[in-house]
């Protein structure tokens, strides 16, 4: 469920309808939704209530904005990162560092080092070169750092190749088979605190199916390493969750889910760390665009819209399917192509798509755009990088300015042998 609905034929977010943000703020820009971001909070934790102890930690790599951030810690989530960036991020908006866990296949050690001097909850380790290094930062430092060993089950998730990341020849994780020699030498270090295991086997999941198996891997592991004799007290069952995009999309609920894991996890006796992200904010967002005009096509016309795929990258990186909608529909449908103003043939959000009527200055939106979306946005084309804008109720504020090109050009430099 999110909060974007018509009212009197004008599309609102919340109870501010998007014309009003359009004339006060321009196009494109990302409108986001409070209520929906609370709501999804709300939802996914209250579905994990039957799978014991839990601590969540949202993937900022979704939705860093700090507004949104400052949301999502009111609503008591932890925070998963995977640079010192957006550990930044989640310390300005208010996330306790102990609530924050560091992902990502990269860490450098001065990313490691600025953690540790956080304070940050926990470190999952994708190799173990990285672990030797963390604890030495540590032992350095007089602490032990709290770490999980990041597996790679070799489970299919069945997504997009891009973002699939559990299967052996994806860069994440260390092979299972190789998991419990790696532990135990890793459990030696003085400078560790090995406290368990994690997995993350990839993003957009529409299937519960390969979760199971991969549970099912990580549940054995984890007997393997206590018959060893370690302790393990915590299990990283990362994220995944799958978000509709299209209007006929049917995908598993958090509560599904929530059964699933329940199931798949009896009697581990850890407590369970879940890294969502897309499944929080997806639904949460939309990008609102004007038409700038409707080209005849040589089969369907283009509608060529100011938003591009410099502002919304999915399509032209992942074929992904964004609905398109009039923000004043008239009733009438059409058959067209949508397509952006940068000069890439890429840069078409979609192909022969039966949408409402538009025309030259009219708005639309491209819905489920709340996750991945402004945060992959990039200048190309020396565009302005887009501004997001978040609504609560009848208010709305614009939580990240656009960036104009003579902002950008103003921090290049021509070297002093250029100029004349």
């Amino acid at each position: 469920m999110d909060h974007f609905h018509y009212r009197d034929g004008v599309l609102h977010v919340e109870d501010v309808a998007l014309p009003t943000i359009a004339e006060a703020v321009g196009t494109p820009v990302y409108v986001y939704s409070t209520a929906t971001f609370r709501r999804h909070a709300q939802v996914f934790r209250d579905a994990l209530k039957g799978a014991g102890r839990v601590h969540l930690a949202y993937a900022i790599k979704a939705n860093p904005n700090v507004a949104v951030l400052r949301v999502l810690a009111d609503e008591g989530y932890g925070a998963d990162v995977v640079s010192a960036g957006e550990m930044a991020r989640a310390l300005a908006a208010g996330i306790p560092a102990s609530d924050i866990v560091f992902s990502g296949v990269g860490k450098t050690r001065d990313e490691l080092a600025c953690a540790l001097d956080a304070g940050i909850g926990q470190f999952n380790l994708e190799l173990e070169e990285e672990g030797e290094v963390l604890a030495a930062l540590a032992r350095d430092r007089g602490i032990r750092a709290p770490a999980v060993l990041r597996v790679n089950p070799d489970v299919d998730a069945g997504t997009h190749a891009k973002i699939s990341t559990g299967r052996k020849e994806n860069k994440f994780g260390v092979p299972i088979d190789q998991a419990p020699a790696m532990f135990d030498r890793l459990s030696k270090h003085e400078g560790l605190d090995l406290r368990g295991v994690a997995i993350h086997i990839g993003s957009q999941l529409a299937d519960l199916a390969p979760l199971e198996a991969a549970y099912a891997r990580i549940g054995e592991l984890v007997a393997e390493l206590r018959a060893a004799g370690h302790v393990i007290s915590r299990v990283d069952l990362g994220g995944g969750l799958g978000v509709p995009y299209k209007p006929d999309d049917v995908l598993p609920s958090p509560a599904d889910y929530g059964a699933m894991v329940a199931r798949a996890t009896a009697g581990w006796d850890v407590e369970l760390m879940f890294e969502p992200g897309r499944v929080i904010a997806g639904n949460a967002g939309v990008l609102l665009t004007k038409v700038i005009w409707v080209k005849p096509g040589v089969t369907n016309p283009y509608v060529i819209v100011d938003a591009a795929m410099n502002d919304l990258a999915r399509v032209a990186m992942y074929d992904a399917y964004h609905d398109f909608v009039a923000v004043e529909p008239g009733g009438e449908r059409m058959t067209a192509n949508i397509a952006g103003p940068v000069c890439e043939t890429g840069d078409t959000f979609a192909m022969g798509r039966d949408i409402d009527v538009v025309k030259s200055g009219d708005l639309g939106v491209f819905r489920t755009a709340g996750a991945y979306g402004a945060t992959m946005a990039s200048t190309y084309n020396s565009r302005a990088l887009v501004p997001e804008v978040l609504v609560d109720g009848d208010r709305f504020a614009v939580v990240a300015d656009r960036i104009e090109p003579e902002t950008i050009l103003a921090a290049e430099r021509v070297p002093e042998w250029l100029k004349r």
